[in-house]
């Protein structure tokens, strides 16, 4: 049998432990000073997406064939979780990036990837992912933009709403409907550019947290794309936005991982300086088993989700359940991690002068995007019936 040092099951490797410290530093250095401001002006963390782009961290999934640098959906994890603990507004840079991308990588022709893919690794801009609509959340299949075909166009009505750095992103992906009678079957999938004629954008939507990346809706009135702007073929753009999310949930609990840990290590701080009763509020018991439940819920988090990062990687055929399951288990436990931290604080915790108020916010929306929690519950009890 093999001695301890060879056992790498359940350890990440040395090269993704390097990443980690590198992404920290980077975030501490440049993400996390922006922070509090990006939150209470409500303003895009421009100066994230400059660090994150000049190190090449924005987009890590691309890969190299394509210019970018081929990195795992692990290292994608660990990117944004640090991302996340500093500032949960600036993960969504590389975490919408993946999700707005990733139908392109899966489905998309050769020629889109080549096209699409090189100039997101190349800093051309940001991608986005356009699916609910305002009558179409959680039921994405009832979505009403349509896509009609003009001869080697196709021409694009409607509105998508609570898209995620939109009228800031270059690219689009859009879900539409191009045979009404259908249902999923009658969705398919384009790029769409933030140029293209047509293309406006709403207001940006007065959020609770995550209030530095822009949420809007984008409306399409007569967008005329080329035919070849068509991601796979023809009825099957929802197979790709579902197989899309199977991987990206995995982003969602790794920006829950991120927030839920920034706010742990901050009140676990604070407890060892804060004094009363003549002692440091650390030392109390009480306060020792919320700090020990918050790390044993953030650890089991972690575990799930570098789990589901490593089916996600290998695309294998439970990724469906571990999805769903590392989205829901971790942004419930951030949730309720970033609550305790906030009670650790007292009263202090309750104000903008200090951070986990922040985190409490920017947690919430965890476990409402990309699937609300209930539906992570219908697709993992689907995945457990079927067959």
């Amino acid at each position: 049998m093999a001695g301890p040092a060879a056992f790498d099951l359940f350890r990440t490797t040395e090269e993704h432990e390097m990443l980690r410290d590198a992404v920290r530093s980077l975030a501490e250095a440049k993400i996390a000073p922006f922070a509090a401001e990006v939150d209470e002006q409500g303003r895009f963390p421009q100066e994230a997406r400059d660090a994150l782009e000049a190190n090449d961290l924005h987009a890590v999934h691309v890969p190299e064939s394509y210019g970018g640098s081929g990195a795992d959906a692990l290292s994608t994890v660990i990117v944004i979780e640090e991302v996340a603990r500093v500032c949960a507004s600036s993960s969504l840079i590389p975490a919408v990036n993946k999700l707005g991308s990733l139908p392109v990588e899966l489905s998309g022709s050769e020629e889109l990837k080549t096209r699409y893919l090189g100039a997101l690794a190349r800093k051309e801009g940001m991608f986005s992912y356009a699916l609910s609509e305002p009558e179409a959340g959680s039921d994405a299949a009832g979505m009403k933009t349509r896509a009609v075909r003009d001869g080697d166009s196709w021409v694009l009505n409607g509105v998508k709403r609570w898209i995620t750095n939109a009228g800031v992103s270059e690219f689009y992906t859009v879900m539409a409907v191009t045979d009404p009678e259908q249902r999923s079957r009658g969705i398919s999938a384009f790029v769409v550019e933030k140029g293209d004629e047509g293309v406006s954008f709403g207001a940006p939507e007065k959020k609770l947290g995550i209030k530095g990346s822009p949420t809007r809706e984008v409306y399409f009135d007569n967008v005329r794309i080329p035919a070849d702007r068509m991601i796979g073929e023809e009825g099957t753009g929802f197979a790709t936005a579902m197989r899309t999310l199977d991987h990206t949930r995995v982003t969602i609990a790794a920006q829950a991982l991120g927030i839920a840990q920034g706010a742990l290590d901050y009140a676990a701080g604070y407890v060892k300086e804060r004094r009363q009763f003549g002692k440091a509020v650390a030392e109390f018991q009480g306060v020792q088993f919320m700090l020990a439940d918050m790390a044993m819920k953030l650890e089991a988090a972690r575990q799930i989700t570098y789990a589901a990062a490593a089916r996600s990687e290998r695309s294998d055929k439970d990724l469906t359940f571990f999805g769903a399951a590392a989205k829901c288990y971790a942004s419930d436990a951030a949730m309720e991690i970033t609550t305790d931290a906030v009670q650790l604080l007292g009263g202090y915790g309750y104000t903008r002068d200090y951070p986990v108020e922040r985190m409490m916010r920017d947690a919430k929306i965890t476990q409402i995007y990309e699937g609300t929690n209930q539906v992570q519950r219908i697709v993992m009890a689907r995945q457990l019936l079927k067959g």
